[in-house]
């Protein structure tokens, strides 16, 4: 027998299933799973009743609220395509992804409405705020068993870090591959109680909702990252399991209020979105005394492939090897098969030293890009996707990112890392958040730049800092441009610093290119 796999099917088993539980946490709103649902059939008949045809994209522009969450389901109970978008983008930016995609409805909430009036969108013919919206019309059941799964569910527009944001397509069986491969991580789902940190407007932040709906645990709605209101929630729900961002991460242990919270409940902190290192999973587990893994992923892959847990047959050498595996990009989970290859085709030595590009070939990998069938092409190769994220393994299967295909800095023939001269750097205890990029130079074509954020009240100098470095790094990789900055470095809305701004400012003469 084949049926359709789609992530409706989780939400109407936990109605099922977990139909008195508390399912959704939102401020001091609470749904039971059945509540839940039911309020997801009447986001489906209200959309129908504004003559919302199949295929139709509904956007939102919204934080962490378990009205986004609704969406991802009563929208594609509906038939239309969720797109959920990056509230940190400007009005130009939201104009081109909006008439890129031809949505016809677009939700959003009241923080938004200066920037929605900025919006130049001709084929938007509903804008509704959220918290004037209502759901008026009879509840619309979907009849899951008539959906074709390779049909696009969701729509989410990449983060713009390295580019031009595209439109990635994932259809309902990749979304429905995805969770099953996700869930396979989870300890005790029973007790499990998923804190949202990550904005759901990132395919980052969404594939554990999916997943958690089929298992029937508890998730809290984060509405705006804040370092003490999540140790707080931590507090109060006896959250168990947050996916954090490295930027996220050191925000909650350099938190004031950090040791003010009862966070005894925390039993995992899974990282991703950037590379980790030892030294920021050690002070996780100090602070956290839970365990705390790296995973990988892309928009494109729904997103997780990989995470860096115990793996049977696996024997750590002592803590700081047990740190230096659960810093890696990990070994795939179940449905995923990874690969590290040269430009050939041919997969690297597993040396932990040899570099090549990550592809994979998995059932979460995007149907393609949204309109793009040329951008689609140039990343697929066969049923292979090319990550553009560049790497090393070993003999377990473990794979470490080493940087960007495109970030690879190649000074006087050597190729450097800015990932490793990046974790070398963030392991000085005054460092609180830091970027390498390139910078052109006359005698070696390019050089390492690094762009640094000082610790409240810490100092430290170039000097110091290259001295600190002498000891980790090969003199050929140090930056030879060491920028301190007193702001935040710029990031998208998933937390990620956008590396090509910094990039940018070097090669078009912008930056200061100096040190000290």
């Amino acid at each position: 027998m084949n049926l359709p796999l789609t992530p409706i099917r989780f939400l109407y088993r936990a109605a099922d299933i977990f139909n008195r539980r508390i399912g959704i946490v939102c401020g001091d709103k609470q749904f039971t799973y059945g509540h839940f649902a039911e309020r997801c059939e009447r986001l489906a008949g209200t959309l129908l009743s504004l003559g919302l045809q199949p295929g139709d994209r509904v956007a939102y522009l919204s934080f962490n609220t378990h009205l986004l969450l609704e969406g991802y389901y009563g929208v594609v109970m509906a038939g239309g395509i969720v797109m959920p978008l990056n509230v940190r983008l400007t009005s130009g930016e939201l104009t081109g992804i909006l008439n890129h995609s031809g949505a016809r409805i677009v939700f959003f909430e009241p923080d938004f409405a200066p920037l929605v009036a900025d919006l130049d969108c001709p084929e938007v013919e509903h804008w509704i705020a959220l918290d004037k919206f209502e759901m008026n019309a009879p509840p619309a059941p979907c009849d899951w068993t008539k959906i074709d799964e390779n049909q696009i569910a969701e729509l989410f527009y990449t983060s713009g870090s390295t580019g031009t944001p595209k439109g990635v397509s994932l259809t309902h069986r990749t979304l429905y591959l995805h969770a099953l491969s996700l869930a396979t991580t989870f300890d005790d789902a029973t007790t499990k109680v998923d804190l949202h940190t990550i904005p759901l407007f990132h395919a980052n932040g969404w594939g554990m909702p999916q997943a958690c709906a089929m298992m029937g645990t508890k998730q809290v709605m984060v509405r705006r990252f804040d370092p003490a209101g999540v140790l707080a929630l931590i507090a109060e729900h006896k959250a168990t399991d947050m996916c954090l961002v490295p930027t996220m991460a050191n925000a909650l242990l350099n938190c004031p209020q950090l040791g003010q919270f009862d966070t005894s409940s925390l039993r995992h902190i899974m990282l991703g979105g950037a590379a980790s290192s030892p030294e920021l999973i050690a002070r996780l587990e100090a602070a956290f005394h839970c365990e705390a893994a790296a995973g990988y992923g892309l928009t494109e892959t729904a997103p997780v492939l990989s995470k860096s847990g115990p793996k049977p047959g696996i024997t750590y050498a002592d803590t700081a090897d047990r740190h230096r595996r659960q810093a890696m990009t990990g070994w795939a989970l179940p449905g995923v098969e990874l690969r590290v290859v040269d430009p050939q085709g041919l997969d690297v030595p597993r040396d932990e030293t040899s570099i090549g590009e990550i592809i994979t070939r998995s059932d979460h990998v995007m149907a393609g890009y949204y309109k793009e069938p040329a951008a689609t092409a140039a990343v697929m190769d066969g049923a292979w996707f090319h990550t553009g994220d560049m790497a090393v393994w070993d003999d377990e299967g473990y794979i470490l990112i080493v940087d960007r295909k495109k970030e690879i800095i190649i000074s006087g023939g050597e190729n450097i890392s800015s990932i490793e001269v990046e974790r070398a750097i963030a392991a000085h205890p005054a460092v609180l958040e830091c970027a390498v990029v390139s910078a052109p130079d006359d005698k070696w074509g390019e050089v390492p730049a690094a762009v640094i954020v000082r610790k409240p009240g810490a100092e430290l100098s170039a000097e110091e800092l290259l001295a600190f470095l002498g000891t980790r790094l090969g003199r050929f990789k140090h930056p030879r441009i060491i920028e301190f900055r007193a702001e935040a470095l710029p990031k998208t809305g998933t937390g990620k610093i956008r590396k090509l701004d910094l990039k940018d400012a070097f090669w078009s003469g912008r930056a200061k290119r100096v040190q000290g």
